[in-house]
């Protein structure tokens, strides 16, 4: 653990670093590798957020790892029981044992005379920084700002005499029992909050600004158990995943093709759930269509039930200034609150929001391509974790561990040093995320675009994705190789030749 130089570092010990890790031992055993974690805990997510209620809103047979299945009864669980999942990956496999914490990756530079990587991490206790030097660098920092979310500033909140809290900063000693509280929001955060806090808080309120569309399922898989019961464990979870993952493109492939018709079957089950005590055309009918934002999931009727026996309740309006005792809406009306929780949002960032350089030169995120979701345009010896916006997150990061561990596997067999993707002709300038919620929107213009054909296209498609990743044609013209002092990650290439033949 004391050595400056790895053959791969891992940047985040988070649900997607610690599969990555898995797959570099497994498929790359002799490779040497080390993980950067800028906190001083397992669990990326998992273990930052602290709010009552924390959970996923993605299944956890297909948030699960590929290669390890899940075990508990509930399928929608609760953040300690994915903390739990997570950091026993890392203990059974030993990669517990190549974290270094407080390393918190503030810069990266490559030179491809040496074919290596410089990283400099900050000391998040000491100050101090660290150097080290990789081969490979992998990033599995999230998609979002550790250091703060998405924090509007509203008019009057000097004024406000109660306590406002963020849900990525919650403190540990919040008391809102008998309390009236407000939540700002109507996103996956506010809808796990709500529920949660009005079993002992006086009222909650969750106000929004615009609907979302919400969908209750079972917090148990009854088919999932059973399956368990009559199966070995491997075989009930891989079938489980399989139908989950089905189930889920095809939902999101009908709202596409029929985003009417799904879009009234979501308002009906609104309906049929809260009854005519809660007005659905008002607080559950997005003006977007399904999937153009990601769906809030709610495991059981938890936030439905909670509005119909009236320890919440939603209120859709717009924010004209806090006062003293609450919150002014524009239409008149006045919430009163002890507490008030911002759940405004992420703040996105991209690879974790280090600098990055290339032979001296600064990468400008909004100037370069992504390459299969997981490589960047002339960005030599990395890649990226970035799960999927319409699915489970680790099916993504499972599949980018494939193509990891073929693509640094092929250059040992072969001898390179170093493998950038390289543009050939206009590639189109579209949105790295085809979403418009307002956490991508509001980041769109520092990330970088995806062209308009594969390999630059950014899929939210598992399936295909199997195809472009794990069986990935590794020879396909993009992906240039070479050895270290050979040629510079800067040259053009105009004539579309590899930087070593081949």
């Amino acid at each position: 653990m004391s050595e400056s130089h790895v053959d791969v570092l891992i940047v985040g010990a988070g649900l997607s670093g610690i599969g990555a890790a898995w797959h570099l031992q497994k498929k790359c055993p002799g490779k040497s590798y080390a993980i950067l974690e800028g906190r001083e805990a397992i669990g990326g997510t998992w273990d930052l957020f602290r709010y009552p209620g924390i959970r996923s809103d993605s299944d956890m047979h297909t948030l699960g790892y590929i290669f390890k299945p899940w075990k508990d009864r509930k399928a929608i669980a609760d953040g300690p029981a994915i903390l739990k999942y997570v950091r026993e990956t890392a203990e059974e496999n030993g990669i517990d044992r190549h974290i270094r914490f407080n390393h918190l990756v503030r810069r990266a530079a490559w030179d491809s005379q040496t074919a290596t990587w410089s990283v400099e991490a900050e000391d998040s206790k000491t100050g101090e920084t660290h150097r080290l030097s990789c081969n490979f660098l992998y990033m599995c920092s999230g998609y979002y700002s550790y250091e703060g979310g998405h924090r509007p500033d509203f008019p009057g909140e000097a004024a406000f005499e109660g306590k406002i809290v963020h849900p990525q900063q919650w403190p540990d000693n919040l008391d809102y029992a008998g309390k009236k509280v407000v939540v700002i929001g109507s996103g996956a955060t506010a809808v796990t909050l709500v529920p949660e806090m009005a079993k002992t808080a006086a009222h909650v309120t969750m106000l929004q600004r615009s609907p979302t569309y919400v969908v209750s399922r079972p917090a148990e898989d009854a088919l999932a158990n059973r399956l368990r019961k009559w199966l070995p464990e491997s075989w009930a979870y891989g079938l489980t995943r399989w139908r989950n993952i089905l189930f889920q493109m095809f939902f999101f492939n009908l709202a596409r093709k029929r985003p009417k018709k799904v879009k009234q079957r979501l308002l009906d089950m609104a309906k049929e759930e809260l009854g005519p005590d809660v007005d659905v055309e008002t607080h559950f009918n997005p003006s977007y269509n399904p999937w153009d934002q990601r769906l809030c999931l709610i495991p059981d009727s938890d936030l439905f039930k909670a509005l119909k026996d009236g320890s919440a309740s939603v209120v859709t309006d717009h924010i004209e200034s806090f006062t003293s005792e609450g919150i002014r809406l524009v239409s008149g009306e006045t919430l009163e609150a002890d507490i008030i929780v911002t759940a405004t949002g992420l703040k996105l960032v991209f690879l974790g929001g280090m600098d990055i350089s290339v032979d001296g030169q600064p990468v400008v995120p909004s100037q370069i391509h992504g390459y299969r979701g997981v490589m960047f345009e002339g960005i030599p010896n990395l890649a990226s974790t970035f799960g999927y916006t319409n699915a489970s997150w680790t099916l993504k990061a499972d599949l980018t561990g494939d193509f990891v561990t073929r693509l640094l596997n092929r250059m040992e067999r072969d001898g390179y040093d170093m493998v950038r993707p390289v543009a050939d002709g206009d590639l189109g300038d579209e949105p790295w995320l085809d979403f418009s919620s307002g956490y991508v929107q509001r980041a769109i213009d520092h990330l970088p675009k995806q062209g308009s054909e594969t390999p630059w296209r950014l899929h939210q498609n598992y399936l295909k994705d199997i195809f472009l990743l794990r069986h990935a044609n590794l020879d396909d013209g993009v992906l240039r190789f070479g050895r270290a002092g050979e040629a510079t990650a800067t040259d053009d290439q105009a004539d579309g030749t590899p930087l070593a033949a081949e």
